[in-house]
């Protein structure tokens, strides 16, 4: 299984937002929501944040199989929205999307990134991969964000 990461395109978006509401609709059961925001969005606002951030796509013979996006802002990368098509997880796309994501944003001083705090499997991976919880967020009764951040040591000297 040979994955290729790079930057998605404008015309990969339709896809990518088909497999973000297959890939979060195991969140809305989670936590017995589906008006969460991944759920909501549209192919309009997805354009839109096309525009001002990096989105990536993981593919496998030419099928997306995965994404994440960020942005930078003030020399923090924020990451979010990384997904892997239910077929294809705990096969190391989700790390390998983590870090393409965080080389796209080498000169970024730390990453940033929340989950759900019933999200077990995000919470392991990003845990892992060296992020620490700084924060939390309640928004509803069922549902507390954890905030994790990273520091960037690869772009020191």
């Amino acid at each position: 299984m040979h994955i290729q990461i790079q930057l998605a395109q404008q015309n990969d978006l339709e896809t990518i937002l088909q497999l973000q509401k297959d890939c979060y609709m195991s969140e809305a059961m989670i936590y017995n929501d589906y008006e969460i925001q991944p759920l909501k969005q549209d192919l309009e606002s997805l354009t839109k944040e096309f525009k001002s951030s990096a989105i990536l796509k993981g593919e496998i013979n030419g099928e997306i199989v995965g994404s994440i996006r960020g942005y930078a802002d003030n020399g923090t990368a924020y990451i979010g929205k990384l997904i892997v098509k239910s077929d294809y997880q705990n096969k190391g796309i989700g790390k390998m999307l983590m870090d393409s994501i965080e080389q796209n944003f080498n000169y970024c001083n730390r990453f940033e990134l929340y989950t759900g705090f019933k999200s077990q499997k995000n919470i392991y991976l990003y845990n892992k991969l060296g992020y620490k919880e700084f924060k939390q967020q309640t928004i509803n009764n069922n549902l507390t964000l954890l905030y994790l951040d990273k520091i960037n040591t690869s772009n020191r000297i």
